[in-house]
């Protein structure tokens, strides 16, 4: 049995995770366990950077909390201001006990202008969608694209795909001769 460590507790990032790797390796049986790793960013990564920075500062957090698994798994969701459009994405990092890391980032989208206005006020994502469309933690059920899509696309969705994107060296290694390193 292999051990994967998800840099979360939240149970949308967690229930990404284990639907993923259950799917990609199914010959292979997984204990997983989640833990509240740091990102060493701000609370809402405001640019790409920072949000891949977040990805992997978790999975290598999560690491040090459990030393003893195969997977550490970072996620992070961010936001960036380009061109006066908030645009929301996430970024996931995985990495093996042996160095090797993959990564994946989510769909972007743009989210209305009154979420821009409130995250430049320094507001987290989560707290607007819940402040907009009178709900109460959105960021650990469907998540502001599901509330924008009308839950056509739910938060699992969005990181689901990121994480089977950071899981690209892992299945095809000899496509990746050289694995990305962080």
């Amino acid at each position: 049995m292999k051990k994967v460590v998800i840099g979360s507790n939240n149970p949308v990032k967690v229930r990404a995770v284990k639907l993923v790797f259950d799917v990609a390796f199914p010959q292979e049986t997984f204990f997983y366990e989640s833990v509240k790793a740091r990102s060493f960013v701000k609370d809402q990564p405001t640019s790409d950077e920072k949000t891949l920075r977040g990805a992997s500062n978790r999975s290598h957090d999560a690491e040090r909390l459990e030393p003893d698994a195969d997977f550490y798994v970072g996620l992070e969701g961010g936001v960036e201001d380009i061109d006066g459009e908030l645009h929301e994405f996430a970024w996931i990092v995985v990495r093996h006990k042996d160095g090797h890391v993959g990564k994946g980032k989510s769909c972007t989208f743009i989210a209305p202008p009154i979420f821009r206005t409130l995250v430049l006020e320094g507001m987290e994502v989560g707290d607007i969608s819940d402040r907009v469309f009178g709900k109460a933690n959105s960021k650990q059920d469907m998540g502001a694209i599901g509330l924008l899509t009308n839950c056509v696309v739910d938060r699992t969705d969005m990181y689901r795909h990121a994480v089977a994107s950071a899981l690209m060296p892992f299945l095809h290694p000899s496509l990746y001769t050289h694995h990305l390193r962080m």
